[in-house]
């Protein structure tokens, strides 16, 4: 049984049930993490969003990791991308609206990737971008990531059964601030890659802050 969320965030069709975490030292910015498909059994207790939101609050980010509309507590029924992009902004809105001087961090895996990068490109307080298990090849409209101008790091296993190292490849190829790691004899859902996944991701948003 996992626990339930710490905090409820305001949504169109009622709440959005939610975990936030502080990092242990100073805060350098917040985040958002997104889960994937509800229908497949995703969660915000996925084990690859749940090691994603560890290597955000490892970079110093206070982190959000919340429900899709009709998982666990989140009210409303679930509507595939559209929905999905609705309560992506409703998450996004919170954050703004209790850090309003931090600067946020996105990422999404799976579904929550389709959905979560094309609202994050769109809001300007969104800054950079982390898309993982990118499935290019499930949701074939993913060339609007084209147009993003800010930093993106794409995360992929070279087995995913969702994706082509070849397809993603010819996508970020499109992309003038993407990064790529692919991870080898990996799955979609990264298994024995997961402290890889978290310390990838802690390391790649620590030297953008280092940087700036």
């Amino acid at each position: 049984m996992y626990p339930k969320g710490n905090l409820f965030i305001p949504a169109s069709h009622g709440q959005l049930e939610a975990i936030l975490k502080e990092p242990s030292g100073e805060r350098r910015g917040v985040a958002l993490v997104c889960h994937p498909h509800p229908l497949g059994g995703g969660t915000m207790h996925n084990k690859v969003v749940f090691r994603a939101a560890a290597g955000l609050v490892d970079a110093g980010l206070t982190t959000l990791r919340f429900n899709f509309r009709g998982v666990g507590a989140s009210t409303g029924e679930h509507n595939e991308v559209e929905g999905g992009r609705e309560d992506v902004r409703d998450a996004l809105e919170y954050l703004s609206s209790e850090y309003p001087d931090e600067e946020i961090t996105l990422a999404g895996f799976s579904f929550g990737s389709r959905t979560g990068m094309e609202v994050g490109m769109a809001n300007d307080r969104v800054v950079r971008l982390i898309s993982i298990g990118t499935p290019v090849e499930k949701y074939r409209d993913y060339d609007f990531l084209a147009a993003v101008k800010k930093p993106i790091l794409f995360l992929h296993g070279d087995k995913d059964e969702f994706c082509s190292v070849e397809s993603l490849q010819e996508l970020s190829d499109k992309i003038p601030h993407a990064k790529v790691v692919i991870f080898e004899n990996c799955g979609h859902f990264f298994d024995e890659h997961l402290n890889e996944l978290r310390d990838t991701i802690r390391n790649w948003v620590v030297k953008i802050l280092r940087e700036n």
